[in-house]
């Protein structure tokens, strides 16, 4: 990903996506929807990525978006596809991800990051805007939605998803990061502050009701999800968001285990790649390298009791199947 930090301030600053075209059901940016023509790179490390993953699994589009999963390991050519024989991914033919991005625009010098999306016959990167790859997963490739698939950003619930999106986003997915990777104590503590109020705010609005807009699931939630779920695991201790863990915040704790424990979510989640990732690969913040044994991951498949808040979690749809062979987890606990 493309990071820095200002050195006056010590903020951290994430890179704007600089590929921003969007594959869309009428082809508007020369890139039409269709099935079998993309696929999606990820990192299982990654919450950005982790959203793609989950979308595209509760609307069902595996047969139709192919996805590579990078090494969780990063190298200085950043994301490799070392988990695959022969150091390659067998679709894109490519070792690393900043192939199709050179592709895409040969004199891009910027970060290479994940989620994006390739154009499988040119090698080239299409996007990499990772908030609006959600959104048109949702909204523009709904002829190949499963039966029974939810609507994940329904059009009259969509400015409060976007409102409620704005703040999570600045507040909890990116202030994490930013007192992560603070260098001067006063920008750590400017975030640290953000992201503990806005918990609070989040958890008092999801004490007497069970997602965050509507009674469904929504984009909303994945995007809350996949900080939360990573909160304990690295972001309490590396990243210093340490006023309390997870665990130790009753509603978000119950929400967040709600969510693991419906299909899409839990199954998309790789503990071991996440840890290895963030405790291996940010050596400025652990330079040993030391990877956590813990926290008990167990705690995750405990009773949330949440259902008493009723809520139906896919609307008049249904719960995904079980993830395609491939892409099913090992047993992590």
């Amino acid at each position: 990903m493309g990071i820095s930090t200002d050195p006056e301030t010590g903020e951290f600053h994430r890179s704007p996506n600089h590929f921003t075209d969007r594959i869309t059901a009428d082809g508007r940016d020369g890139w039409p929807v269709e099935p079998g023509r993309y696929r999606l790179v990820v990192s299982r490390a990654c919450p950005w990525a982790n959203r793609a993953l989950i979308v595209r699994r509760l609307l069902g589009l595996e047969s139709v978006l192919s996805v590579a999963v990078a090494d969780p390991i990063q190298d200085e050519r950043s994301w490799r596809f070392t988990l695959d024989p022969h150091g390659r991914d067998p679709v894109l033919g490519i070792r690393f991800l900043s192939e199709a991005y050179a592709k895409a625009d040969p004199d891009y010098t910027g970060g290479i990051s994940v989620p994006a999306i390739v154009d499988i016959p040119s090698g080239k990167v299409v996007t990499n805007d990772y908030p609006q790859i959600t959104l048109d997963l949702s909204t523009e490739w709904t002829a190949y939605h499963r039966d029974g698939a939810p609507d994940l950003y329904p059009e009259g619930l969509r400015d409060e998803i976007d409102e409620i999106n704005a703040v999570v986003h600045a507040d909890v997915n990116a202030a994490v990061y930013e007192a992560g990777f603070a260098t001067k104590q006063e920008a750590y503590e400017d975030a640290y502050t953000r992201l503990f109020a806005r918990l609070d705010a989040l958890s008092e609005r999801l004490e007497n009701q069970r997602y965050l807009v509507g009674d469904t699931i929504t984009e909303a939630d994945v995007r809350l999800f996949t900080t939360l779920v990573r909160f304990d695991a690295v972001y309490h201790g590396h990243f210093k968001c340490n006023r309390n863990k997870l665990t130790e915040q009753p509603v978000l704790w119950a929400y967040a285990r709600d969510l693991f424990q419906t299909p899409g979510f839990g199954d998309t989640v790789d503990f071991d790649h996440i840890k290895r990732h963030y405790y291996q690969v940010h050596t400025e913040i652990n330079p040993t390298r030391i990877v956590p044994k813990g926290p008990d991951l167990s705690l995750w498949a405990a009773p949330h009791g949440r259902e008493a808040l009723g809520g139906r979690p896919f609307g008049d749809g249904t719960p995904p199947g079980p993830p395609p062979a491939e892409e099913t987890l090992p047993a992590q606990w």
